[in-house]
């Protein structure tokens, strides 16, 4: 990192300390002006490391030899986990082609359900819908029929839990490449912010960091989500048919069998 980077976030850190010490002491006009300080010094560090950054040779995406399922397919396998549209596009640009876009998986998953009901287990997977604990489609996320029925339901605490593990896997898969591109480093970044001890001030993550703070608090709710999703994962089994246990049941027919 450049020395003009290193001076400048230490000049946030230092600005932060100050806005503080102002707003502790009910300085508000000294508070205010240092937060105007501090967002100009934010705004330089993001136009000083956006300048740092490798100019790609092409604007355009690079043409994928994979379908469009395929592609999407790919990034669940590397997540792990149940996943929202624009994660699988993003895991896409960093780890492969750069050519699929989310207006592309907006009916996907119909086309899918529509396949599997014209000739079920045609196919060798389908994608499918994570399904939640009312046993209906998870609204935009998509989840791998070969999966195990428990990963691919949902319990309260299941959101947290698949993010934290997806950015584990994101972090492992970074660890396995010799050049990882800017955009995975910045994907893993992105998730790692959201991760308390995941990542140090404005540094880019470091996988083995993020993987260890990720890993901490999965611990603290892994044994509870597990206990849920089998819970659900066994109500799906015995009151979905097979079409339902992949795409789900609408919300009322999900009562039958519960009263």
């Amino acid at each position: 990192m450049s020395e003009s980077l290193d001076a400048l976030e230490r000049r946030i850190t230092g600005l932060r300390a100050e806005v503080r010490r102002a707003v502790k002491a009910r300085e508000n006009s000294l508070a205010r002006s240092l937060r105007g300080d501090l967002r100009r010094a934010e705004k330089a560090w993001d136009e000083a490391i956006s300048a740092e950054e490798p100019v790609p040779a092409s604007h355009e995406p690079e043409p994928s030899l994979l379908p469009i399922r395929e592609q999407v397919h790919q990034a669940l396998a590397l997540l792990g986990v149940p996943a929202a549209a624009r994660l699988v596009v993003a895991v896409n640009d960093a780890f492969f082609s750069r050519a699929l876009r989310g207006p592309q998986l907006t009916s996907l998953r119909r086309d899918e359900e529509r396949s599997f009901r014209s000739d079920p287990y045609a196919r060798p997977y389908y994608l499918c819908a994570a399904l939640t604990d009312r046993l209906s489609p998870a609204r935009g996320l998509l989840a791998d029929s070969t999966w195990e029925p428990e990963r691919r339901v949902l319990g309260p605490l299941s959101p947290r839990v698949d993010f934290l593990t997806s950015t584990m896997r994101v972090a492992e898969h970074l660890t396995r490449l010799p050049d990882p591109s800017p955009a995975a480093l910045r994907l893993l970044s992105r998730m790692a912010q959201n991760i308390p001890g995941a990542v140090e001030s404005f540094a880019p993550a470091d996988p083995a960091i993020a993987i260890r703070a990720a890993r901490a608090e999965l611990e603290v709710h892994h044994a509870a989500d597990t206990r849920q999703r089998a819970e659900v994962a066994a109500r799906a089994s015995s009151q979905l048919s097979d079409v339902e246990r992949l795409f789900g049941a609408a919300t009322m027919s999900t009562l039958r069998g519960a009263c």
